[in-house]
């Protein structure tokens, strides 16, 4: 789903489509407190601009909930900061696309893979034949998940990859200078995941900023150029090569982290 966000995180209205250029993005002091549970405390970190950065750890350990903080989707302590490029003084507002873990909705709904995206990225009800244009762009982003043949399938019809292929080609439209994955992988075939990487590796090399919450370290590996594993708080941050050492690993992952998500 399209995110526009000012660098403060307050909403704002996207400026016109150009080629994306990433935006950095600073965590200060950042903390998040639900009822009596302390999620995230004192949370310190840079994302550089442009790059692909994954975050990794374990269930519970406050990816997620970093991910809404991130979003404007969670009140939080402490300061966020989203760099995007532009004049020296002036804010240049960018489009930030997101792509959930899972997509929650009623199956039993005629609701076709275009009616679901034209709702989306239209204004028209989708109801409504979309126009021309915006139906060429949706097919365009579905060509790009390997949808293109599933337009006119019914939601409710797709297995779980299908169904996130669909998400990632609306993180797409439009094309997003910040795009933020909450472990999209997770339902993906063999397939699907050759495509995802694809398509990843394409926005990479676009200059698009990638915050990606993943459980795959092997493609963490591959496509990553830093990571930070969290657990409540950061417990190491750098490039994949050397921070996804064996012992790090494991010591990531018997974090107690409590019941965050």
């Amino acid at each position: 789903m399209n995110v526009p966000l000012l660098p403060t995180s307050a909403l704002h209205s996207p400026g016109p489509a150009s080629t994306p250029h990433g935006p950095s993005i600073t965590f200060e002091n950042l903390s998040l407190t639900l009822g009596r549970t302390q999620i995230l405390s004192d949370l310190n970190l840079h994302i550089e601009a442009s790059n692909v950065h994954a975050i990794v750890g374990p269930n519970g350990g406050g990816k997620s909930s970093l991910v809404r903080c991130l979003l404007g989707q969670a009140p939080h302590g402490g300061t966020i900061r989203i760099g995007w490029p532009g004049e020296p003084g002036i804010v240049a507002p960018g489009i930030i696309g997101y792509v959930p873990q899972a997509l929650e909705f009623d199956r039993g709904l005629p609701m076709t893979v275009m009616d679901f995206l034209v709702a989306l990225v239209s204004n028209r009800p989708a109801c409504l034949s979309p126009k021309a244009s915006v139906k060429e762009t949706i097919l365009a982003a579905l060509a790009r998940v390997g949808m293109e043949g599933k337009a006119c399938r019914r939601m409710g019809a797709l297995s779980g990859g299908e169904r996130q292929r669909v998400m990632l080609a609306q993180g797409l439209m439009p094309e997003p200078g910040l795009l933020v994955l909450d472990e999209p992988m997770a339902a993906l075939d063999e397939a699907g995941a050759r495509i995802f990487e694809t398509v990843i590796g394409e926005l990479a090399a676009r200059g698009v900023t990638i915050v990606w919450i993943e459980h795959d370290l092997a493609a963490v590996r591959r496509l990553a150029s830093r990571v930070t594993g969290l657990s409540r708080t950061i417990l190491f941050d750098g490039p994949p090569e050397t921070e996804l050492t064996p012992e790090r690993v494991i010591s990531l992952f018997s974090h107690r982290a409590g019941g965050a998500s």
